[in-house]
């Protein structure tokens, strides 16, 4: 132990006995690693750094800055990016499901002799399990892991997407797009929680951009690769699309993706469940015994999705979540209306119809990634000019930074000028103008609307630490309640209204709700740290449970401890 931590050690026995709740274990390599889970860490730390008129707390957030405090995570660089490259093929994989058969709803409906308003009710029990699946999937990865999540969740999927492809009964298809559904959509909510488990706030932009890429590109080329497999292989052939995609992505990642779930590995250093490991994993730990301290054993538990909707519960969340639905909206009632419009206007076929979505979704990637890499800059910027010290190894405690100010500044511009080219789109419609225009247009609404939600995406994950998972798993379910709403009146409003009011109604709603923005950067803050002490005397409450169900020897020994040192954020 070097002298560093020997006075963090003496510290932590000096202090009163909340000190010695934060206990820590130090790995085979010599890195500090908590042996709770990551949330608890996270808490942990804001009760180190809270309450600004106490010596204590004063004390130790000194001593939490030392050099030999535990970093955010262990994995290297390398790994760090092969994890973030794996994600967004996951990410990808969940909405270019639900796209992807759109050409191929007529000739699925003539094979099983129903009529397309029957197929097309495929799609609403999808969108139903595209809200419902990730309540379930988010909470069960933020609890047992991301591992075993991804892995249950998409071998469902890979079962149903062979299903699907041997079928010829309508009743069978209902079903099995719910287990397609249930399995790819459960996805969507551990990939941003395992940009949290890996990435400190500094980093996080970027890292939410590339996964975001993967999410909103999906829906553009599902229709594009759906077209083609259709037109000249049959409709089977998406399926197996669908399942051959699968195999290649599940081989690596049950061989290769390490466990980054903090409530089980913390960052990373702590020697996982069998469950939880790869391949490497047993290469890594086979010689590393399991200490007393670490090997405590971790129950699976059945998940909750009332958690989901505790997240619903909070001012800040659910303004944001609120927000985030609509500009989602917005993007799915482009996105589902566009082949039907384009077809009854220019008459195109349905591999003609799924190339016109290639602008929107050229436009989604690049605006995913460039506004993740500006997201990192104005952190940046903003922290300089608070004289905010950024620390990149061990995360940035957040609880005086304006982390709402500083994500939402970036997406206020695009907002309204995506506000105007979305008006202009509906009208290009209305006027039936050369398809050169609103394939432009549509090009600089995924540049403008959907980056400003992926945008919000990183700042969901960034207010709620504690469970990332089961928060986009929220959020999940606002826009999917939303786009399923949206998506089932669209087309009786344009019929009603006309293209170019119904589009300009859509857009006017961005206008409407965007003083949200305003109460969120303004309130935000306060809220948050409401939200944080809550939390915090919750925990309390649950340790002192634990502590008067613990023998006394145990007592003693973590009353001996060191003091936790890690910011985890």
């Amino acid at each position: 132990m070097n002298e560093s931590e020997k006075e963090v050690q003496v510290s932590g026995q000096a202090n009163s006995p909340s000190s010695a709740q934060l206990d820590t274990t130090t790995s085979q390599d010599g890195v500090s690693t908590p042996s709770r889970p990551s949330e608890d860490i996270e808490n942990d730390d804001e009760l180190i750094h809270s309450s600004g008129d106490e010596q204590q707390p004063q004390d130790v957030e000194t001593l939490s800055r030392v050099s030999s405090g535990p970093p955010y995570t262990v994995f290297s660089r390398q790994m760090i990016h092969w994890i973030i490259a794996m994600n967004c093929v996951s990410a990808f994989i969940s909405p270019i499901t639900a796209n992807i058969y759109f050409p191929a709803i007529p000739a699925i409906a003539k094979d099983l002799d129903v009529s397309v308003g029957s197929i097309n009710l495929s799609l609403t029990t999808y969108m139903i399990f595209q809200g419902l699946s990730p309540t379930f999937v988010g909470d069960f990865g933020d609890a047992a892991g991301r591992r075993p999540a991804f892995i249950i969740a998409f071998a469902v999927y890979l079962g149903a997407n062979i299903g699907l492809a041997l079928q010829r009964n309508y009743a069978a298809l209902l079903i099995l797009r719910c287990l397609q559904s249930a399995g790819s959509s459960g996805t969507i909510a551990l990939v941003f929680g395992v940009v949290a488990d890996v990435a400190t706030t500094a980093e996080r932009g970027k890292y939410m951009g590339i996964v975001g890429a993967g999410l909103t590109v999906g829906p553009s080329l599902g229709p594009t690769i759906g077209g083609v497999l259709s037109e000249y292989l049959g409709w089977p052939s998406i399926f197996w699309f669908c399942a051959i995609l699968t195999v290649v992505w599940m081989v690596p990642y049950v061989l290769t993706v390490p466990e980054t779930g903090r409530r089980v590995v913390g960052n990373g250093s702590v020697k996982p469940q069998p469950w939880n490991m790869t391949l490497l994993d047993y290469i890594r730990f086979r010689r590393q015994p399991r200490e007393p301290s670490t090997a405590r054993t971790q129950k699976i538990p059945f998940p909750n999705p009332f958690n989901t909707l505790m997240v619903l519960s909070h001012k800040d969340m659910a303004m944001v979540l609120l927000y985030n639905g609509l500009l989602y909206l917005g993007f799915m009632l482009m996105a589902a209306t566009l082949s039907t419009q384009f077809s009854a206007i220019y008459h195109y076929n349905e591999l003609v119809l799924g190339l016109c979505y290639l602008p929107i979704g050229a436009a989604t990637t690049i605006s995913s990634i460039a506004q993740g890499y500006l997201l990192d800059w104005n952190y940046r910027r903003t922290a300089k000019k608070l004289g905010f010290k950024i620390d990149k190894k061990r995360g940035d405690n957040l609880k005086d930074f304006p982390i709402e100010r500083v994500r939402i500044q970036i997406i206020v511009p695009c907002i309204f000028l995506g506000t105007a080219v979305y008006i202009g789109f509906g009208w290009a419609l209305q006027a039936e103008v050369h398809v050169a225009v609103p394939l432009v247009l549509s090009f600089f609404v995924g540049l403008l609307v959907t980056g400003s939600f992926q945008v919000i995406n990183t700042l969901i994950v960034d207010l709620y630490p504690e469970a990332p998972a089961t928060a986009t798993a929220a959020n999940n379910l606002v826009r999917c309640l939303l786009g399923a709403v949206g998506t089932a009146v669209i087309e009786d409003m344009i019929a009603a209204m006309g293209r170019g009011w119904s589009y300009t109604l859509i857009a006017l709603i961005f206008t409407v709700f965007s003083p949200t923005l305003w109460f969120i950067q303004k309130h935000g803050p306060a809220w948050r740290e409401e939200r944080r002490q809550k939390m915090l005397r919750l925990r309390e409450k649950e340790e002192a449970k634990e502590r008067e169900k613990s023998p006394p020897d145990a007592d003693a020994d973590a009353h001996n401890g060191v003091v936790r040192t890690d910011n985890a954020r």
